[in-house]
C-alpha cells in the first residue's frame, strides 16, 4: 500500500462486537492496544496492563475478525529481555495475532532492539513504535510531544532506519511534529502509522473509543470525534458510519488536518 501511495487505516479494537463493525467499515489493520488500560480499565496509564489482559482481548478480537491484519501490543514489562520477549510474542501469535508491537529502539545488550531482533529472527513480524512511548510516560515526564529539538529529531530518524534495518515491518509514530513524521516516512521504505504525527505518514491509527467520542475526560489534540459528524439518517448505524468516515478520511488525506497535528 505504501508503494502504491494508498493510505493505511488502522483502528484499535478490544472485543468481538466492535471488531465486526471495524471490519465492515473497511479498516486495513486492527490493533489490540494496551490503550485498553485507559478506555476499558479506567487507569491513567497503560503501565498496569498485563499479558493476561492483552491475551484475553486478543482472543476475542481474533475470533471475530476474518481478513483484517491483527496486531497485538506487547504490554509493559513483557519484553525486558530476549527470552521473555520471544516467549510473550509467541503467546500473542497463539492467541491469533499476525504481528506484535513493541515500543522503542534502544541499542545494546539486553536492549529493546535486541529483543525486537530476536523476535523477528524467530519468524514473528514486528511493528515498532517511536515518538511518545506510553509505557515510558514516567521517564518522559508525562504525555508530551517528542522530537521537537533538532538532536531528538535526528535520533528518531536514525532509530526508524535502525528498526527497518533489523527487519521491523511497520512503525507507529506518536505525538511528533508533522514535519518530522514526513521526514521519517520519506526516509524508510516500510509503512509509518501516525497518531498525532501529521498527514504525511503512510497511515493513521486512532483508539476506537476516542474516534467515537466516548472516552472519559479531555481527548488528545490529535483525536477527531467522528460520531458527531456521522449521518442523521435514522436507518444508519451511526457507529459503523463514524468508523467508515474515519477510514474514508484517512484514505482521502482529509484526516488529520492541521488542527489535529503538531
Amino acid at each position: 500500500m505504501k508503494q502504491q501511495g494508498e493510505k493505511i487505516a488502522v483502528i484499535t479494537s478490544y472485543d468481538a462486537s466492535f471488531t465486526t463493525r471495524v471490519e465492515e467499515a473497511g479498516a486495513d489493520v486492527i490493533l489490540v492496544g494496551d490503550s485498553l488500560g485507559g478506555v476499558i480499565h479506567g487507569q491513567p496509564t497503560t503501565l498496569s496492563v498485563t499479558m493476561d489482559d492483552m491475551l484475553y482481548h486478543m482472543r476475542h478480537v481474533a475470533h471475530a475478525r476474518e481478513n483484517t491484519l491483527l496486531i497485538g501490543d506487547m504490554p509493559y514489562h513483557s519484553y525486558e529481555n530476549k527470552k521473555s520477549a520471544l516467549s510473550n510474542a509467541k503467546r500473542f501469535m497463539d492467541a491469533g495475532a499476525d504481528m506484535v508491537k513493541l515500543e522503542g529502539a534502544g541499542n545494546g545488550t539486553g536492549s529493546i532492539s535486541e529483543s525486537i531482533e530476536h523476535i523477528i529472527n524467530n519468524d514473528i513480524p514486528v511493528c515498532g513504535h517511536l515518538g511518545l512511548l506510553p509505557q515510558s510516560v514516567e521517564e518522559l515526564g508525562g504525555y508530551k510531544v517528542q522530537g521537537r529539538e533538532q538532536n531528538a529529531a535526528k535520533q528518531m530518524i536514525a532509530d526508524a532506519k535502525h528498526l527497518e534495518a533489523i527487519g521491523v515491518d511497520m512503525i507507529v509514530l506518536e505525538c511528533i511534529p508533522s514535519d518530522l513524521g514526513k521526514k521519517i516516512s520519506n526516509a524508510i521504505s516500510i509503512p509509518t502509522i501516525g497518531i498525532g504525527a501529521g498527514v504525511d505518514c503512510d497511515g493513521q491509527v486512532l483508539v476506537l473509543y476516542d474516534l467515537l467520542g466516548i472516552t472519559p475526560g479531555k481527548l488528545p489534540k490529535f483525536v477527531k470525534n467522528f460520531l458527531t459528524t456521522a449521518s442523521n439518517n435514522p436507518d444508519d448505524n451511526l457507529i459503523v458510519t463514524a468508523i467508515n468516515d474515519y477510514v474514508s478520511a484517512v484514505k482521502n488525506n482529509s484526516f488529520p488536518t492541521s488542527k489535529q497535528s503538531y
